[in-house]
């Protein structure tokens, strides 16, 4: 169920909001295999009914589960929005849909969350990434071709060359 409001609930007063919205509700597509959501979502926000829009105010925490662009290895990251706050217009040409009363507050949120996603997440910022060969040492060859990777790229050739 996504995360929505009444509008009639916040003609007397502002309205906390606290729960947790499922990881298929909130509909993100990272396109990347290096973060996946791990847990739903945990919101607990305030609500208040502006003129024409809605301020939200509160905390938003999701798990993550990333692969280090390093090293691959795998571990768990935490998303923490302290003190997150949306404004949600009502009228305009970007205004919230309303249906039946009720404002759909999902797409807000996850474009907040997708915006703090690391770009390249790291396990360790001292991470020193794969482990390199050593130079002199042969690779042995992938299964079939009697070929080594490395031998095999351009960039090989070109280390050949001498200047």
């Amino acid at each position: 169920m996504p995360l929505t409001v009444n509008l009639r609930h916040l003609e007397a007063h502002n309205l906390p909001l606290q729960g947790e919205l499922p990881i298929a509700d909130l509909d993100i597509d990272t396109r990347d295999e290096m973060i996946e959501m791990a847990a739903p979502l945990e919101y607990d926000l305030e609500v208040e009914k502006l003129e024409h829009s809605l301020l939200l105010q509160g905390d938003l925490r999701v798990r993550l589960n990333c692969k280090c662009v390093r090293c691959l290895k795998e571990f768990e990251s935490r998303l923490d929005l302290r003190d997150w706050a949306c404004h949600v217009p009502l009228e305009g040409e970007e205004a919230a849909p309303v249906i039946n009363d009720l404002v759909d507050l999902t797409a807000f949120v996850r474009e907040d969350i997708l915006l703090e996603f690391p770009q390249h997440p790291l396990c360790d910022r001292e991470c020193r990434g794969l482990p390199k060969t050593e130079p002199g040492k042969t690779i042995k060859p992938s299964a079939g071709t009697g070929q080594t990777e490395a031998s095999s790229s351009a960039w090989a050739e070109l280390n050949k060359l001498k200047f």
